[in-house]
């Protein structure tokens, strides 16, 4: 990277519910010697979250604090001067368009932890030829959505092309256990606003497998039965009932675009699908039913002004305390790509957890994934070819960093 750039990375957006907890494992787990920022709209709030997280730490150096508004004009200095930009301002349709044009134009990685699927496509359009001809590598969803289902399908991929010498030919991933304490604020706000700026036919769009894919999808995708699709319910082998998941469209085109950016290593017939396990049938078809539910409500907009009235404000969120037995597991399996004569082809089993809050699981993310582009920048650029790539690209590094943390990733080969 330039020589001018003196800081190793700029956290935007540390006085928000999650860039607050990004900030707080950076102090706990990064380098004392990281050379960083803390970048807000207020020099006051900022500075207040900075004296907070100094008690976690008392022997790292004070980040510098930064003021700086959303635009164009105010950003551009600040991404001259930094290597790496954690951005954690939502929604991110509304105001992080500039932060993502001014890292593309000025060689700066970039990383947020966006689930707005409509969004990524248009900073793709917009920016990605810019950023990969500057070397920036920019990564968006590096939180629950979508780095956790990216980095295990990765990780299944890698073990069938090690231990079966195969391509894999799809691979069907399950949330199987979620507590959680609730959604923040910036959460359900970034949901209703998304419903109040998007059409119909733009949410229909994003909601294409392959909406985010860096090439021509594989031809001959697997088909979902009629009644799975209307239902909402399917039972799969060693994963046991599933629904449609909340997440699944986010995650589901993160990882197409996984592996249709590095098509050599997924294969070229790969196919990934994602749902939520659950008890039995029944609960299957009432949760997919429900989420349909809400899913129209939200489109009307009386409802959603309703919906303001209840749900936490921006920045805010569940207590520390209330999440303390908070746990995510994601399941998969994959499927070896072993040739259309193989009537019972080999088959990779994979987990990921992690016991904690989702926001505090989504800020170490973030925090760990900047690590490794630091310190392997010219391995990840290579590997991702730079431009607006996914978690994925980080690939076992970034597995490792996460493991020293906390969360746990297995794989295994089945004997069929």
């Amino acid at each position: 990277m330039a020589s001018n750039k003196d800081l190793d990375l700029v956290l935007l957006g540390p006085t928000g519910y999650t860039g607050r907890l990004c900030a707080e494992h950076i102090v706990q787990h990064l380098p004392t010697d990281l050379k960083w920022a803390l970048a807000g709209r207020s020099y006051e709030k900022v500075e207040k979250v900075a004296n907070d997280i100094k008690q976690l730490n008392p022997d790292r150096a004070v980040p510098e604090i930064l003021t700086v508004q959303i635009n164009k004009e105010e950003l551009t200095p600040l991404a001259q001067r930094t290597k790496l930009i954690l951005n954690c301002v939502g929604p991110y349709h509304l105001y992080s368009t500039p932060v993502v044009e001014v890292c593309a134009v000025n060689g700066t990685h970039y990383l947020d932890v966006t689930g707005e699927t409509p969004w990524i496509k248009s900073i793709i359009d917009k920016y990605h030829d810019t950023a990969k001809s500057n070397g920036a590598i920019i990564i968006p969803s590096v939180g629950v959505e979508s780095a956790p289902a990216d980095i295990l399908a990765w990780s299944l991929v890698k073990r069938v092309r090690e231990d079966l010498s195969s391509h894999t030919r799809e691979i069907t991933s399950c949330i199987e256990e979620v507590k959680s304490s609730g959604a923040s604020g910036g959460t359900l706000s970034t949901i209703l606003t998304i419903f109040d700026t998007l059409s119909i036919t733009d949410l229909l769009s994003a909601a294409n497998p392959f909406a985010l894919a860096a090439s021509t999808p594989p031809k001959n995708l697997p088909r979902e039965p009629l009644l799975s699709s209307l239902l909402g319910v399917r039972s799969v082998r060693d994963l046991g009932t599933l629904t449609t998941s909340p997440s699944g469209l986010a995650d589901i085109t993160i990882v197409h675009r996984s592996s249709t950016l590095t098509p050599e290593f997924y294969g070229p017939r790969f196919y990934f699908r994602q749902f939520l396990h659950v008890r039995n049938t029944l609960v299957a078809v009432l949760f997919h039913f429900g989420l349909m539910l809400v899913f129209s409500f939200l489109l009307i907009p009386f409802m959603r002004t309703l919906a303001r009235k209840v749900v936490y404000a921006p920045g805010t969120g569940p207590r520390k305390e209330d999440g303390a037995n908070d746990r995510l597991e994601y399941r998969a399996i994959a499927t070896a790509d072993q040739g259309r004569d193989v009537d019972h082809p080999k088959r990779v089993f994979g987990k990921l957890m992690f016991s904690g809050n989702a926001y505090t699981f989504t800020g170490l993310l973030l925090a760990e994934a900047a690590m490794v582009i630091l310190q392997n920048e010219e391995k990840v650029r290579k590997v991702s070819r730079a431009g607006i790539v996914t978690p994925a690209m980080l690939g076992q590094d970034f597995v490792d960093r996460l493991e020293k943390v906390g969360c746990v990733v297995e794989t295994k080969v089945f004997d069929n």
